[in-house]
This record gives C-alpha cells, structure tokens and sequence, in this order.
C-alpha cells in the first residue's frame, strides 16, 4: 500500500484513542495536531501524501484526542494519553512535532515522559495563556453555545489565516464551511478550553532533548512573542515564518524546516 497507511483505535485504561500510522522508515516521529473543528480518522492517506517528505526515515504516528472528552480537559491529559498511546505502542525515542495546542501538550510530553522524546519541534504555540488566544476560545466557545457552526468555522478560519490567505479561499468559503463542521460540539467545547490550560514557562528548563521553536509573525492565536520567549527560555533555536499565520504549519516551508531539524535527507 502506497505510504504504508495504517488507521487504528487503541483501548488503553478506559480512553479510546483513534490513530493513523504512515511510512516505512526505521525511526519513530510523532505529531500531536492543534485543536481541529475535524478528527483524525479516516484522513491517514492524506496526511501521509501531506508529509511524504517523512515517509522514508520514518514511522509516522499522529494521535488524535480520546473519543470521550471528559470535563476540565487539560493540555497536560493531552500530554498524559499520548504517553499511554505510545507506551502501549512500544514506541520511545521519537522525534515528535507538536503544533498550537498540540505543542502545548508536547511540552508536558517533554517533560514528565523524556524517555519517549528524542528531538522536539514546538510550532505556533505557548506555554502561558495570555489575552490574544484568551479572546479566540472566548469567541469559539460562544458560537459553539449558540449553536452556530457556520460563524465558528469562519471565526476559525480568521483566526488561523491572515487576510490576504483567507481571500483565496473566497470561492470555495461556502464548501469549507459546510465540511468543516464538528460532529459533537460538546466535545469540541472541551478542547477547546484546554487551549487555556498550559502553564510550562517555570518548567521549560526539566525539557532536556533538543528543541525547534517555529512561529510565525501574524499569528493571532498563540502570537509571535510566545513563540519567542519560549526559545528565549530554551535558549534553543528559533524559526519565523513570515507571512502565513497560525496556519503556517501547512506550509512547505515550516515542514522543511522540521525536516532539517529531524535529519531528513532532501
């Protein structure tokens, strides 16, 4: 099968959690996706062919959240589940890439399960909440409440993309919108607040592998100073992205700065 496409869902201690597995590479890497309107099920082909340039020197795993969001979701239960998925995977030493709230429980992960991470990539995220993502689940979260999933997922969209991006979405807007809508809004009301729960600024100096910081200087969600102080705190390197904003991990330069980071040969 092209890419080695796996997609499963691992039973562990009473959480349910859905994954999919592509590559055919000796090493491990693992990626922890950002809060997503969408799950990862079902979408292991494309994002196999998404990240291609990772298929030879690696076995990819991308994690999605637990099936049953419990209340008072936190960014470090993230860390916590993901730990559970890999150690029932027998996976350790990886390279693992966390992007926005993914990055954040990538840090817990860093920190209380140092077995597991080899190299770590921390892209457009935080390690303390401030006022501008504080405004963006505000806003989510009341959509959400009110039932209207089409403002949330146009919110969502402005908030990830700077303008001048989202305008060459204009024709195929009413598409995205429709397909872009959560299936449990409960559970994505969940998520979400956990995007106000990491606090890792007094404790970034127990992370111990090597470390990528990759932002970007229009994000409007976790914001470029975030980024910043995280690689300042470090003292790790640090990789701006210019012009894409929050949704800069799309892009084949943030994921060709990730490979050369992780050893990919061109």
């Amino acid at each position: 099968m092209l890419y080695n496409v796996k997609e499963d869902t691992l039973d562990i201690g009473g959480m349910s959690i859905d994954y999919a597995a592509f590559g055919s590479g000796e090493e491990v890497m693992v990626m922890i996706p950002g809060l997503s309107l969408k799950r990862v099920k079902g979408t292991g082909f494309t994002l196999a062919v998404m990240y291609r340039q990772f298929t030879k020197k690696f076995r990819v795993y991308i994690f999605d959240r637990r099936k049953m969001i419990p209340e008072n979701y936190t960014a470090e239960d993230i860390a916590d589940e993901v730990a559970a998925a890999m150690n029932a995977l027998g996976l350790e030493n990886a390279c693992v890439i966390g992007v926005s709230q993914g990055g954040m429980a990538a840090q817990y992960l860093a920190i209380k399960h140092p077995e597991l991470v080899k190299k770590l990539v921390l892209g457009v995220t935080l390690s303390h909440t401030n006022d501008v993502v504080r405004g963006a689940v505000d806003e989510w979260l009341g959509l959400a409440e009110k039932g209207d999933l089409d403002g949330l997922v146009i919110s969502s969209m402005k908030y990830n993309y700077p303008p001048e991006r989202l305008e060459k979405f204009k024709l195929i807007m009413p598409a995205l919108v429709k397909a872009g809508h959560p299936k449990d809004v409960k559970s994505f009301a969940r998520m979400t607040k956990a995007c106000l729960t990491c606090e890792t600024y007094d404790r970034l100096d127990e992370i111990k592998c090597p470390v990528l910081v990759i932002g970007d200087k229009q994000d409007r969600i976790a914001t470029p100073e975030a980024s910043k102080e995280i690689a300042e705190k470090l003292g790790c390197e640090l990789y701006m992205t210019e012009a894409y904003g929050h949704g800069a991990y799309e892009q084949a330069e943030f994921n060709d700065k990730v490979a050369e980071f992780f050893g990919v040969e061109k």
